[in-house]
């Protein structure tokens, strides 16, 4: 793993201006040639200065140079290995493009595109911290809480957290524009607002305007909204991630998607779409044998779709998981089910009250 500075050490302050100037060079991946070149001063005076950096500084190597380069401010990723100002013709060329060229996905194993080819996101620990910034949206992130996150009770012993975000933000760059993709306050670490185009965060659009379109009375376009938004999960949540946070978040978005489907099968019950929705609800009574809602809407779309005998089947099924698995009778909600369809009643209707 990478060396890096420790907290507490000197800064990059303490440098005079040249050794500053030699370790912006470093710190923008230049050989010792390119920063004499750079400069003006001959080479072997570039790997003395560099000499008396890392001795200043406390560093170990030129990589452990290159990260507090980075860390400290001193290079942003994106400006390049020069610093000259752009003519006003080229400032107007680089202006960020209005659409997201950069693309990431948590609604399954975490991946990022950009301008449409995959990126490679390293390893697993440092794909954990990049999915920590990216489900904490509008807020920073601490570094101890990404310590916490990703390693839980068993931390790194050196400093890695810089250097993971380091080769993130390398990695995520899009092209030659000014701003970085992950930004960096005295606080933490957070995702640049719109900077790239997050599927979670879509996926809240897609269900508020499924909400939107319930209360207007439009239950068609909710039930198209909300399809829309389960369709952008694929596969296992965040497959492989380590630490309590991805943990965590697992079980939070999968419990998103369940209610989500529940909700989008009452509003096609409601809809009457009953033959439509028997194949999910079987699906879904599968992955929540429990789950007392979903049993009762599989119940009541097979007794409408004139299949009494499955419903009541459905209701023995759960009885007896819900008696042997948990010990506990069914509840207030299946038992009325149960009882509308001995009695030949109307199944209700809106059976569900998740709100998206």
């Amino acid at each position: 793993m990478p060396p890096t500075a420790t907290i507490g050490q000197p800064t990059a302050t303490t440098l005079t201006h040249e050794e500053r100037e030699v370790l912006h060079g470093v710190g923008c991946g230049l050989r010792d040639a390119e920063i004499a070149s750079a400069l003006a001063i001959p080479k072997d005076a570039v790997a003395g200065h560099l000499a008396r950096i890392l001795a200043k500084l406390g560093l170990r190597d030129r990589a452990a140079a290159i990260v507090h380069a980075f860390d400290c401010g001193l290079v942003v990723p994106g400006r390049g290995p020069r610093r000259q100002a752009p003519s006003p013709v080229s400032r107007a060329a680089i202006r960020p493009v209005r659409e997201p060229k950069l693309r990431i996905s948590v609604l399954g194993p975490l991946q990022a595109w950009r301008d449409g080819q995959p990126v490679d996101l390293g390893h697993l620990r440092q794909q954990a911290v990049l999915a920590t910034v990216v489900l904490c949206p509008d807020r920073t992130v601490s570094r101890q809480e990404l310590l916490d996150g990703v390693w839980g009770m068993e931390p790194p012993i050196t400093n890695v957290v810089p250097v993971y975000i380091y080769r993130l933000r390398k990695t995520l760059c899009i092209g030659d524009g000014p701003d970085s993709v992950i930004q960096r306050d005295r606080c933490g670490y957070r995702l640049a607002p719109g900077a790239a185009e997050v599927d979670v965060a879509r996926m809240e659009e897609l269900v508020t305007a499924a909400g939107t379109a319930e209360r207007a009375g439009e239950l068609a376009e909710a039930v198209r909204s909300c399809s829309q938004a389960l369709d952008l999960f694929r596969g296992e949540l965040l497959a492989g991630l380590p630490g309590p946070f991805a943990e965590l978040e697992r079980l939070r978005l999968t419990e998103r998607r369940i209610a989500l489907v529940q909700r989008k099968l009452d509003w096609q019950l409601r809809l009457g779409r009953h033959s439509a929705a028997i194949a999910e609800l079987w699906a879904l009574a599968a992955e929540q044998p429990l789950n007392e809602p979903v049993a009762a809407m599989l119940m009541n779309a097979l007794y409408r779709s004139g299949r009494q005998a499955d419903a009541l089947t459905v209701f023995d099924r759960t009885r007896r998981r819900l008696a042997d698995d948990l010990g506990v009778p069914p509840g207030p909600m299946l038992r009325r089910t149960h009882q509308m369809i001995l009695r030949g009643q109307d199944a209700g209707i809106g059976l569900t009250r998740t709100t998206p």
